[in-house]
C-alpha cells in the first residue's frame, strides 16, 4: 500500500455552519488555529442560495461551493483521489447529523460531528457498527475535554492520586433561554426548542450531554443507574430547559448532574466537582486555566494552565506560556489537533500517538445519545430510577 506524504494541509468540507450560524464559526477558526487543515468544499445552510453565498463569503472555489450536502458527497466521490477532501466536519441541528455523517462513513471518509450525536440510540449503534467496519477516524465535538486542566485533572484521577472516587458534581449553567426568544425569531434557540430538530431534550441534550461526557472523561466512570427530573420552566416551551439528575455509578460512587438553561445573568457556568478517598478536584470552564486540588493530606494547591510540573498530556495542550489567556477557541483547537494527528498517522500507515490523538471518539457520541434517552425515560417514569 502506498502512503501519502506528510507534507501537506489536510482538507476538509464542512456541512452546516453557514451566515448567521454560531458553531460554524468556532470550527473554523479552531482548525485553522494550528495551520494544519483547510477548509475547501463546503455546502453550509439548508437553503441552497444561502449555501453558497455563505461559501462565497469564505472564499471558496465555485465548483466546491455547494448548494446541498449530497451534492457535495456526490462531487467528492467523483474527483480523484489527490483532490478528495479528508475529512467532513459536521455542524448542522442534530436532526441532520445521522444522514449525512453516515452517508459520508459509508464512503469511507473521516468524520466529526458536532454534539449531541444523534437522535436515537439505534442510529448512534448504526454509526458505531458503520465507522469500524469501514475503518475510519470518527470523532464527536466534546470541545470542553479539549482544555488542558480538564486533561490535567483526568491525569490525577486515573494516576490514584484521588484514591477511590465517591462523589462527583457536575453543573452546566446558563441563562439565555430564561424568556421564550424562540418564538421571537432566535434561529440558535428556535431549533434547540423544537423536538423535531433538536430530538427527543432540550437543555439536557444541549448543554447535559457536555456534564456527562465531562465526568466520563475525568473520571472514567461508568453510569449504573439515574433519577431524572426534567421541567419546562419557561411557559410554552415544548422541551426541557432544566434538568437535575442523580446519578449512581458502578463501583459505588454517586453523582449529582445538574443542566439548565433558564438561570437568569448566568453566562456559561460549566463546573465539575470530583471528591475522593484521597482529595478532591474542582474545575470550572469561565476559569478554565486553574484547577484546585485539596489533598486530605496537605494544603490545597492551585494548578495553573502552562505549568511545566503539569502532566505530559495537559502540557501539550497548551500554546501559550503561563499567564496567557487561552480558552474556548484553543480547546476546540486540541480536538481537532487530536483527530488531525490520527488522520496523518494514518495517510502515513502508521498507528497514532495516543498522546497526540486524544479526542473524543464516535462511542463517546453514542453513549452520550443513550445518556439522553435514559434521562428522559426517568423524567417520564413513575419509579423515576431508571437502569442503565
Amino acid at each position: 500500500m502506498i502512503h501519502e506524504p506528510l507534507s501537506r494541509k489536510l482538507r476538509y468540507a464542512m456541512v452546516g455552519g453557514g451566515r448567521d450560524a454560531f458553531i460554524g464559526a468556532v470550527h473554523r477558526k479552531a482548525i485553522a488555529l494550528d495551520g494544519q487543515a483547510e477548509l475547501v468544499a463546503a455546502a453550509l445552510s439548508s437553503s441552497a442560495e444561502k449555501a453558497r453565498a455563505s461559501g462565497r463569503d469564505l472564499l471558496l472555489a465555485d465548483d466546491r461551493n455547494h448548494g446541498d450536502w449530497r451534492s457535495l458527497l456526490d462531487d467528492e466521490l467523483k474527483r480523484p483521489a489527490h483532490e478528495r477532501i479528508d475529512f467532513v466536519s459536521i455542524v448542522t441541528p442534530n436532526h441532520v447529523h445521522f444522514p449525512v455523517a453516515q452517508a459520508f462513513v459509508e464512503a469511507g471518509f473521516h468524520v466529526v460531528c458536532d454534539k449531541p450525536l444523534v437522535h436515537t440510540r439505534e442510529q448512534a449503534d448504526a454509526l458505531v457498527e458503520a465507522a469500524a467496519r469501514k475503518g475510519v477516524v470518527f470523532a464527536v465535538t466534546y470541545n470542553y475535554t479539549g482544555y488542558p486542566m480538564v486533561r490535567e485533572a483526568r491525569e490525577l484521577v486515573r494516576s490514584g492520586r484521588l484514591g477511590e472516587i465517591r462523589k462527583v458534581v457536575v453543573e452546566y449553567n446558563q441563562g439565555w433561554l430564561s424568556a421564550q426568544i424562540e418564538s421571537e425569531g432566535n434561529k440558535q434557540a428556535a431549533w434547540r426548542s423544537d423536538p423535531a430538530m433538536s430530538g427527543a431534550a432540550g437543555a439536557i441534550g444541549d448543554i447535559g450531554s457536555h456534564a456527562e461526557n465531562l465526568v466520563a472523561t475525568v473520571t472514567g466512570l461508568e453510569i449504573e443507574s439515574l433519577c431524572a427530573d426534567l421541567s419546562a420552566l419557561v411557559p410554552g416551551r415544548a422541551l426541557d430547559d432544566d434538568g437535575s439528575l442523580l446519578l449512581r455509578f458502578r463501583g459505588g460512587a454517586r453523582g449529582v448532574l445538574i443542566a439548565s438553561q433558564v438561570n437568569t445573568g448566568l453566562e456559561n457556568d460549566l463546573r465539575l466537582r470530583v471528591s475522593g478517598t484521597l482529595g478532591t478536584l474542582v474545575w470550572r470552564q469561565e476559569q478554565p486555566s486553574e484547577l484546585l486540588h485539596l489533598p486530605h493530606d496537605g494544603p490545597r494547591r492551585i494548578l495553573t494552565r502552562g505549568s511545566p510540573w503539569l502532566g505530559e498530556s495537559a502540557k501539550r495542550a497548551s500554546r501559550l506560556p503561563s499567564g496567557h489567556p487561552e480558552g474556548f477557541i484553543e480547546a476546540f483547537a486540541n480536538v481537532y489537533g487530536g483527530v488531525v494527528a490520527d488522520i496523518r498517522a494514518r495517510l502515513a500507515g502508521l498507528a497514532a500517538d495516543p498522546l497526540e490523538a486524544d479526542y473524543p471518539r464516535v462511542e463517546d457520541g453514542a453513549r452520550g445519545v443513550r445518556f439522553i434517552e435514559r434521562t428522559v425515560a426517568s423524567a417520564k417514569s413513575e419509579a423515576k430510577w431508571t437502569a442503565w
